[in-house]
This record gives C-alpha cells, sequence and structure tokens, in this order.
C-alpha cells in the first residue's frame, strides 16, 4: 500500500472528530481537500474508512484497525524525534502535559516562561476535570500532570512545587463579611456551591467538615471552578476555592473573603508521573523549570492581576 504520513494525518483527524468539516477546520484545508486525500487513502487499503448513517459518520472495522495502527505509528514517531533531540542534547520538540482545571488559572503564566526560554518547545496542554486526569494518567497519555491532590492507588512519582490556599469566598453583600474568626458550624448553615464529586476541592473540604463532624451541604453543584466563582458573583451562596482562581475578582471587589476558623486549608500543587517513566529531556528541563521558578513567576503573575483589578475597579468607580 502506498498510503502516505499526510493521508494518514488527515485520516487520523477525521476519525478522531468524526467529522470532515471540524478535521478540514482543525488542519486548516478545504473540505473537498480531506475528502479526496480520504478516497484516495481508500483506494490504497481497498475498503471504506467510513460509512455515513443519516448525518453521521462513523468508522468501518478496517477504519477502527487503521486507526489503532495510526496511534502506533505516530507514537513512535513522537518518540523517535524525542530520542533524536535528547541525542542532540536539544530542548525542543513535542512536551505534553495535563492539569486539572483549577490549575489552568495560574499554570499559563509558567509555560509562557519556559516557552520564552526554550522557544522550539510545542506545547500540548489537556485540561479537563480530576477523574480525567487520572485516567491519563494511569494510561501514560501525558508527560507530566499537574494536579493538587495525589492518587493513592497508583505507582507515581511526585513533586510539590506551589501552595494552593483553599479559601472561604462570599459575595460583597453577604452578612458574613467583615466578620472575624467565623466558626465552621456557620459556614455549614449556609447555602455552599461545591464542585463535582471527585474534584480536589470538593474532596478537602469534605475531609474538613467531616474531621469537625460537620455535614457539607451538596444541594449546588457546579462543574467547575468559573462557574463557582460566577454562582458566588451571583449571590448563589458562599464557597470554598483556591485563592489562585479568584485573584482578579478579590482585586476588583466582586468576591469577598471570608475570615473562617481553621480557613484558609493550606494544600499544595504537584506535577506527577508514574514511578516507571523514563523523562525526555525536555521533560526533565520542564520539570526542573517548575521546581526552580514557580516561587518567582508565580507572585509576579499575581502582582500584574492584583493591578489590573485596581484598575478595574478605578474605572469602574
Amino acid at each position: 500500500m502506498h498510503m502516505t504520513l499526510r493521508q494518514l494525518t488527515l485520516f487520523k483527524a477525521v476519525a478522531q472528530h468524526l467529522s470532515f468539516t471540524r478535521a478540514a477546520a482543525e488542519l486548516s484545508l478545504t473540505q473537498p481537500a480531506v475528502s479526496i486525500q480520504i478516497k484516495q487513502l481508500e483506494g490504497h487499503v481497498g475498503m471504506p474508512l467510513f460509512e455515513q448513517i443519516g448525518k453521521k459518520i462513523f468508522l468501518t472495522e478496517a477504519g477502527h484497525r487503521l486507526y489503532s495502527a495510526c496511534e502506533d505509528i505516530f507514537a513512535r514517531l513522537e518518540a523517535l524525534e524525542t530520542s533524536l533531540n535528547d541525542l542532540q542534547k536539544s530542548i525542543k520538540g513535542l512536551l505534553k502535559l495535563s492539569v486539572v482545571t483549577t490549575a489552568a488559572y495560574f499554570t499559563p503564566y509558567l509555560f509562557k516562561a519556559f516557552l520564552t526560554q526554550y522557544p522550539q518547545v510545542h506545547l500540548r496542554l489537556n485540561v479537563t476535570n480530576r477523574n480525567h486526569v487520572l485516567e491519563r494518567l494511569a494510561n501514560n497519555e501525558d508527560d507530566l500532570v499537574i494536579m493538587g491532590q495525589v492518587p493513592d492507588d497508583l505507582h507515581v512519582q511526585t513533586y510539590q512545587f506551589l501552595e494552593s490556599p483553599l479559601v472561604v469566598l462570599a459575595p460583597p453583600p453577604h452578612p458574613l463579611v467583615g466578620h472575624s474568626q467565623i466558626p465552621l458550624a456557620q459556614l455549614a448553615k449556609e447555602i455552599i456551591l461545591v464542585r463535582e464529586v471527585g474534584s480536589g476541592t470538593r474532596l478537602a473540604m469534605e475531609k474538613c467538615f467531616a474531621e469537625h463532624e460537620l455535614e457539607l451541604s451538596t444541594q449546588m453543584e457546579l462543574g467547575s471552578s468559573e462557574a463557582i466563582k460566577q454562582g458566588v458573583m451571583a449571590g448563589l451562596g458562599i464557597s470554598v476555592l483556591s485563592k489562585h482562581t479568584v485573584a482578579l475578582e478579590l482585586a476588583a471587589g466582586s468576591i469577598q473573603l471570608l475570615d473562617v476558623e481553621g480557613f484558609p486549608l493550606m494544600r499544595h500543587w504537584y506535577v506527577v508521573h508514574l514511578s516507571e517513566k523514563k523523562l525526555s529531556l525536555v521533560t526533565r528541563t520542564f520539570l526542573e523549570f517548575l521546581l526552580s521558578n514557580t516561587s518567582e513567576v508565580i507572585p509576579q503573575a499575581a502582582q500584574k492581576l492584583k493591578e489590573a483589578g485596581e484598575k478595574l475597579l478605578a474605572d469602574s468607580g
């Protein structure tokens, strides 16, 4: 068969999206151009790779087998590129990372600083919830993952690189704003906006309440830190989030901190990989960068956010 890597790249994109239109947009091509290449590839294979049922397309059995082969082929090519870069001692090539959604509020500043120093590194970032990050970690789909709570059931190597204070947040007009040392029992009487089951923030809240023999109300569950922030600002209730996620809102005064006994809950951010994983030169370099530079990069970013929030407050006033 005379299939080309270009054809396999196009096929893989269509197979992932199950859409010629979305694959064409991803690869900056026209849909007819993608369709022609897939037709030529089907000619090489000798059978259809997709079938259309109604308005949807699906992989045929041949398509499934070719897709599996594509994953192997491109994984081997990525591994080859990594090994050649290691031989050349070159800090370049692909770096695959997954981070939990809360970490997406501060990790871009770290990525920016790293890529400024190593512009030939290509970052492939996956931002998702903790359960999906754990799945990707277990399946060795990334070079490194960043999370706030390390799994107990996987053999992993972990590196603590940043503190993550969990704070209690309320809308400015909330009656508890301005009070000192609010008892946790009083907090338990409030409407608390919580993350989805499995979230690291929610697990920390549940542990804190359980230690004080209190029940955490879960009557209002929201699926992201951004949704929680919007809910707090709208007056739906109070919540607990990492302080890193609300720097701009705190500076602008749209969210207030509550002074609650036992808070902030001090957690940490970790960069994690499977214990037996062999790290590439790019991965080792990024890991060393995180451990050496985070304490400098994040405070600078926090100061910029604070200044931006103060400017918003001044402009609105």
